[in-house]
């Protein structure tokens, strides 16, 4: 079954509580191979001991784990920063922006809280559209879905062609390897990007697109220092990859460009400066797979008849190991970068502001006092994008259970938060569409184009496009609740955890339908435009802006029938 086809009208049927875990992806030759368990009575957990199910074309069941006390993140007050760069911030910091969205006080956007059910009916309609109660296998939100576009397991191929001497530990590192420079990879491509598949020769675009490329060119070893194994990513391979080489990958050329080729290059370049310099967690050959001797190492993890491994360990390799990877002028703090992590009006302001522009820009309305890092809203939403889709090869091969997996956030990225504007939740306030709009006019006016599509524009990090990030987070968490209420029935004990809603719902539902554009979400990339989000085709007028609206509210009529449902989305399946 491919990503965005419709469901097969085979009869669904529970999973035994006492499935044995396995998975197509192991090897009968591995040398490597831990044994099977057994796994709880709840089809899918969400606390911490509860662990994400894998691909659509590989399920396997989540293991029931007893809970296990998580590190703390750090106490903003002595380390302001290592709290900001802690997973846990991101919740816990959104919240505050979410409790003024469900009172309707945000400083941007108008919220009417009587769409939202419209939101949860969408995405439920979707979601048996496309899947058989009891939905136990709908696959989390991650990479390897990508690879899977048209119905193909690329990944359970690719590992298929591996020697029998080759075990299963060796194989797991190859698809950290791959996943991590594919998602490093997978921002906006551009509108008018596709590439054609060596292997079928099928046209693919946008995220998959990249996908597919990043697989195909791993297989022919562009990433590889090693002559002896190209099926491998290390800081000899990257750091003397050429523009040209990545061109060629890409297939891009003249009327096929891929947006940001040269940033795309230059980040990889820097991703192997990173592996080369953080040997405690890429070893010696600066590999990223290798990052899975650390954690079976790392003596947090329980070594049972399955590892445990403690998920901030995890963020901490990606957080610190990747950190020299994004650019240098993002918020700072005392010296420290903190990633995708911005100043938000909505959030508590300092007393004074510093003369340092690190610091939120905004003033205190209150007279309260409050620390400068108050101010800040973090999402880290590439960081958290890699974390979900690492996941699923060390659960696959290593039987890697995660505790702490329900510290993931929801992406607040323009497809999520698009779906809450789509369907009338969020309106862009009067003053801010005007602001939006001659951003746009601006824009196109200097680069001397026309887009797709009518839709005010922002910087990333515009207190717009912040605050509604920080909105997107908590209202995913409030979809993610009212869903599993709405299909209460239909799972039949068992519960969608936020990882599957992101995948069969809100990513899904708003693919490509949203009502604005940031000139860019969180990427690495120092590009000033993502071409892949609909642009306009004609200068700004009443008639056009109009017209959009027409079309939101033929999205938002949708949302109450599930066949007007099919009808609409399918047009935007890429």
């Amino acid at each position: 079954m491919g990503l965005f086809s419709r469901k097969s009208k085979s009869s669904g049927t529970k999973p035994s509580a006492k499935t044995l875990v396995t998975s197509s992806v192991d090897s009968e030759g591995s040398n490597n191979r831990s044994p099977t368990i057994s796994v709880g009575s709840r089809l899918l957990n969400r606390g911490s001991g509860g662990s994400i199910p894998p691909t659509p074309i590989t399920p396997m069941a989540p293991a029931q784990l007893s809970r296990i006390n998580l590190p703390k993140p750090p106490d903003p007050t002595l380390d302001a920063a290592g709290y900001l760069r802690s997973l846990g911030a991101v919740r816990e910091r959104c919240k505050i922006v979410t409790e003024k969205a469900l009172a309707n006080n945000l400083n941007h956007f108008d919220v009417d809280l009587s769409k939202f059910p419209d939101v949860v009916s969408f995405v439920c309609n979707i979601i048996k559209r496309d899947y058989d109660a009891p939905f136990s296998t709908i696959p989390p939100h991650g990479r390897y879905q990508h690879f899977c576009v048209g119905g193909r397991d690329r990944v359970a191929n690719l590992l298929a062609t591996f020697p029998e001497d080759v075990d299963n530990t060796e194989k797991c590192r190859r698809l950290i390897d791959l996943f991590l420079v594919s998602v490093l990879l997978d921002a906006g491509a551009g509108m008018s990007w596709s590439y054609k598949s060596t292997e079928n020769g099928r046209i693919y675009r946008r995220s998959e697109g990249l996908a597919v490329a990043s697989l195909e060119m791993f297989k022919a070893g562009l990433f590889s220092g090693d002559p002896n194994n190209r099926y491998q990513v290390d800081k000899e391979g990257l750091r003397g990859l050429q523009v040209e080489q990545l061109a060629q990958g890409l297939q891009s050329r003249e009327g096929n460009e891929v947006a940001g080729l040269e940033g795309r290059a230059q980040l990889l370049i820097r991703l192997g400066d990173a592996l080369a310099d953080k040997k405690e967690y890429f070893g010696e050959n600066g590999r990223p797979g290798n990052m899975i001797d650390y954690l079976l190492a790392h003596p947090t993890t329980q070594a049972s008849s399955t590892p445990i491994v403690v998920l901030p360990v995890l963020w901490n390799v990606l957080m610190t190991g990747l950190d020299s990877i994004w650019p240098a002028s993002r918020t700072t703090i005392n010296g420290v970068s903190l990633g995708d992590a911005w100043p938000c009006s909505s959030m508590p302001q300092q007393t004074t502001v510093p003369s340092s522009p690190t610091f939120s820009p905004f003033p205190n309305s209150t007279g309260l006092p409050t620390a400068p890092w108050e101010s800040i809203l973090p999402f880290h939403k590439l960081t958290q994008w890699l974390t979900y889709s690492l996941m699923q090869p060390m659960q696959n091969l290593l039987k890697i259970q995660f505790a702490g997996t329900e510290l993931l956030t929801g992406l607040p990225e323009y497809r999520n938060g698009g779906l809450f504007i789509d369907l009338g939740v969020l309106t862009l306030k009067s003053d801010e569409m005007e602001r939006g709009l001659q951003n746009y006019t601006d824009h196109y006016s200097r680069a001397g184009t026309m887009g797709v599509e009518v839709a005010p524009m922002f910087e990333p990090g515009d207190d717009v496009v912040v605050e509604w990030r920080g909105v997107t987070v908590g209202f995913l968490d409030k979809l993610c609740v009212e869903v599993n209420q709405a299909l209460q029935k239909e799972l039949n004990g068992g519960e969608l955890s936020l990882a599957q809603l992101l995948e069969a719902g809100s990513w899904k539902v708003s693919y490509a339908s949203f009502m604005f554009i940031p000139l860019q979400w969180s990427s690495p990339l120092p590009r000033t435009i993502p071409a892949s989000f609909p642009m306009v085709a004609s200068p700004v007028s009443p008639t056009t802006v109009s017209e959009a609206e027409t079309n939101r509210e033929r999205n938002r009529a949708a949302a109450k029938s599930p066949r007007s449902a099919g009808r609409i989305r399918k047009s935007h399946r890429s």
